[in-house]
C-alpha cells in the first residue's frame, strides 16, 4: 500500500480561489484529497486515518500552493543546460527543485547548429526520463540588434529546414522555440512550430506591430521575456509589445526579479494582457541558486554582481539569478498581487501552455502531487515532488 501524507491546518491556493485551515491528502504520488478544513478543525492535526497513514503534518500559519513551473531556464547552481551533459543539467534541475519548481523546460542558448542538436540530444533523455518537461531552444533565430547574452557571430536566420533540424534533433521533446519573425523564413518557421505542436515564441525581436500580428496569425502563442530585448513601446511605432499585450491568443512571460522589469511595468502587463495570460519564468543562468561571481553562458562569460548577471564583454544584461520562490514572495509584497493571481502565473497558465495540466499545475484531486510550503511572509518552507519531500517543512 502506498504511503499517504496528511497536510492540515495552511491556506491552500485552489484554482477557485483560498481555502483557510484546508486539509490536503497524498498517496503515493498522487494528490487524492483536498478539503475545505481539517477532520478535526482549522489548525489542528487530524487524527490518524487508515492503515498506511502516516499521520497529519499541522502547517497552520503556513501557504499551500502548487509546484511552480518555469518554462525558460537555462541554469543554476553553477551548472548550464548548454553544457548538454546529464551531470550539469541534473545540477539546474536540483537547484531549482529546492526553490519550488517541480516542472520545468530546459533552454537552450545560441550556439552553433550542430552543436544545438547535440545538446537536444542528451536534453531529450532527461525529458523521457520525467527530469524535464521538454526543450526551449532560444537562438539562434534571432535579431542581431536584440541579440542580448547571445553570441552575435553565431546567429542565422531562421530557415524552416534549419528549425526542422532541431526539432529532430530533440525527438519529438522539443516544447518551444524563440525566434525574430522579422528575419527571413520566419513567419514560415512560426507556422512549421504551430503545425508540430511547438510553441513558437517571439523574441529577441526588432518586429514591428505589423509584424508581430502576422506572426500571430502564423501561430506564435508566446511572448519571450516581454519588454526585454525588443524595440520600446513608442506611441507612434507600437512594436511588438503593443501587438503581443493585445492578442488573447499570446501568454506573456515576465522576469518578475526588479530587474529586468519596473513594478509599474510589471502591473501594465498584467493589467493589459490580463491575469490568465502571464507566464512568470526565471530565465536563470547559472549564478541562480549561487553568488556573485563570473559564470558560463554558452560560448559567452558573465559576471554577476549584487545579484544581477551581465555579459563581460557587452554589458547586456544575461539572463537572471531568480528562483520561482523568489519570484512569488515579490509577486505577492512587492507587486501586490494576489496569492491566486500569482498562482497562476507560476502555475497553472505556464501547465497550461507546455500541455501538462492535466498532471500539474493545480492542487486537485488526481493531480500530481507537486506542491510548495509557504510560510507567512510567503518564504519557501517546504517542497513535495511527486509525493516525496525535497526540502521537508518544519514539524511541530
Amino acid at each position: 500500500m502506498s504511503e499517504r501524507k496528511v497536510l492540515t491546518g495552511a491556506r491552500m491556493v485552489l484554482p477557485d480561489g483560498v481555502v483557510d485551515g484546508g486539509r490536503l491528502t497524498v498517496e503515493g504520488r498522487t494528490i487524492t484529497g483536498v478539503d475545505p478544513a481539517p477532520v478535526n478543525g482549522p489548525g489542528t492535526a487530524a487524527s490518524p486515518g487508515p492503515e498506511g497513514e502516516a499521520g497529519a503534518l499541522d502547517l497552520g500559519g503556513h501557504w499551500i500552493v502548487p509546484g511552480f513551473v518555469d518554462m525558460h531556464v537555462h541554469g543554476g547552481g553553477g551548472a548550464s543546460f548548454s553544457a548538454g551533459t546529464a551531470e550539469e543539467s541534473l545540477a539546474v534541475i536540483g537547484t531549482h527543485r529546492a526553490h519550488g519548481t517541480t516542472t520545468m523546460v530546459a533552454s537552450t542558448v545560441t550556439g552553433e547548429l550542430d552543436d544545438l542538436a547535440r545538446q537536444a540530444g542528451a536534453l531529450s533523455e532527461l525529458v523521457e526520463q520525467g527530469d524535464l518537461a521538454g526543450v526551449h531552444f532560444e537562438g539562434p533565430f534571432i535579431a542581431h540588434n536584440r541579440c542580448g547574452a547571445h553570441d552575435p557571430q553565431l546567429l542565422r536566420d531562421p530557415h524552416p529546414a534549419d528549425v526542422r533540424k532541431l526539432l529532430d534533433a530533440a525527438r519529438g521533446t522539443a516544447r518551444m522555440v524563440t525566434l525574430a519573425p522579422e528575419l527571413p523564413g520566419g513567419l514560415e518557421s512560426v507556422a512549421l512550430l504551430a503545425e508540430h505542436g511547438v510553441l513558437a515564441a517571439v523574441g529577441h525581436t526588432d518586429a514591428t506591430y505589423d509584424a508581430t500580428l502576422e506572426a500571430v496569425e502564423a501561430g506564435a502563442t508566446v511572448a519571450t521575456h516581454l519588454f526585454n530585448a525588443m524595440p520600446p513601446l513608442n506611441h507612434r511605432t507600437p512594436g511588438p509589445i503593443a501587438a503581443l499585450l493585445e492578442d488573447e491568443r499570446v501568454t506573456i512571460e515576465l522576469i518578475n526579479d526588479g530587474t529586468h522589469l519596473h513594478p509599474a511595468v510589471l502591473e501594465l502587463a498584467f493589467g493589459s494582457a490580463g491575469a490568465d495570460r502571464v507566464a512568470f519564468i526565471t530565465d536563470a543562468m547559472g549564478a541562480a541558486g549561487m553568488g556573485d561571481g563570473r559564470y558560463p553562458l554558452g560560448p559567452l562569460e558573465v559576471e554577476v554582481i549584487d545579484g544581477v548577471a551581465r555579459v563581460v564583454d557587452s554589458g547586456s544584461i544575461a539572463g537572471s539569478t531568480l528562483t520561482l520562490d523568489e519570484a512569488f514572495r515579490r509577486a505577492v509584497t512587492v507587486d501586490r498581487l494576489s496569492p491566486l493571481d500569482a498562482v497562476r502565473a507560476l502555475c497553472a497558465n505556464p501547465a497550461r501552455l507546455l500541455g501538462v495540466a492535466d498532471r500539474v499545475g493545480s492542487l486537485e484531486p488526481g493531480k500530481t502531487a507537486d506542491l510548495v510550503v509557504l510560510d507567512g511572509e510567503f518564504r519557501l518552507t517546504g517542497v513535495m515532488r511527486h509525493g516525496e519531500w525535497i526540502v521537508t517543512p518544519p514539524l511541530g
